[in-house]
């Protein structure tokens, strides 16, 4: 036994990851330079949730229906508290100009460094993230300057300093946008991991929770990018988004905001935008959109 679970839990679940990574970086839709449909995104989506299910019920047959009813309630909570880790992907992503299939690898690296670093935070049950919430402060303030950038600009790529940009040549490496994702999901699991951790104590529940909610978000970021390029005025939304998190994690000490909350605001952002974007198509002198250049 290790934390709450058997090696073959332990086995079983990291195996079950392991062949969901490998089977989504092979598929077809991965390997070419063209965007993945909308379609195909959401069918992702779908599988891996499909998935999810699956295990909740091996965990209710083997560890039992409380067990399983726990690990439901922690993946609800890790992709509701999670959604707004997409939209700074997105901005960091146009901001670098990756393409569709780097894009993919760089949230793949990705994953593979939040496996181990959930399993970190768990361990030590968020503490010594704890210690470091100043951390916090400084990115909201980051994210407060890339809204005002896309508000004034128009541009995610303006929200990328320049000398961070001259650290990714044209053909180098993915590095620094792959630590870019990984330090956006450090600081946003200092909230979410805690919000788990408030439904159940069982470090295998919580792991895994986690970990199924992380596969689906990446899935569902495609699925999500595909469905906002139809948007003339996303970098209006994506910097009312972007000022929305950064105020919720600046006054994270005083306010708590409830995740319903969140969500309803970032739906009502993006409404907003498609709406505003049905009257942009009836107008011939709309502005043209900045799209994300393949490499």
């Amino acid at each position: 036994m290790i934390a709450g679970a058997s090696w073959g839990w332990w086995i079983g679940f990291h195996s079950a990851v392991l062949t969901l990574l490998l089977v989504d970086a092979f598929l077809p839709a991965n390997r070419r330079e063209e965007p993945r449909t909308q379609a195909t995104a959401w069918l992702w989506t779908g599988i891996l949730v499909l998935c999810t299910a699956a295990f909740a019920i091996w965990i209710a047959v083997g560890q039992g229906r409380h067990n399983a009813l726990e690990f439901v309630a922690g993946y609800a909570i890790e992709t509701s508290l999670s959604i707004d880790n997409l939209f700074v992907f997105l901005i960091l992503f146009e901001g670098f100009r990756i393409s569709q299939k780097r894009q993919h690898t760089a949230l793949l690296w990705g994953v593979a460094g939040a496996i181990i670093l959930r399993a970190l935070f768990i361990a030590m049950g968020v503490s010594l993230i704890q210690r470091f919430d100043w951390i916090s402060l400084i990115f909201g303030l980051f994210l407060l300057y890339a809204a005002f950038k896309l508000f004034r600009v128009g541009s995610a790529r303006a929200v990328i300093p320049a000398w961070i940009r001259r650290l990714q040549p044209a053909k180098g490496s993915l590095l620094p946008v792959i630590l870019a994702v990984e330090f956006t999901d450090v600081l946003f699991a200092a909230d979410s991991i805690p919000a788990v951790l408030a439904v159940t104590r069982d470090p295998f529940v919580v792991y895994t929770s986690n970990i199924a909610a992380i596969l689906g978000l990446r899935s569902l970021y495609f699925a999500l990018a595909a469905l906002l390029e139809r948007l003339h005025y996303l970098h209006y939304g994506l910097g009312a988004i972007l000022m929305f998190v950064a105020l919720k994690m600046l006054a994270a000490r005083w306010l708590e905001v409830p995740v319903t909350i969140s969500l309803a605001v970032i739906g009502a952002i993006l409404a907003i935008c498609a709406v505003v974007s049905s009257f942009a198509d009836k107008n011939p002198a709309r502005p043209p959109v900045e799209k994300v250049a393949s490499r």
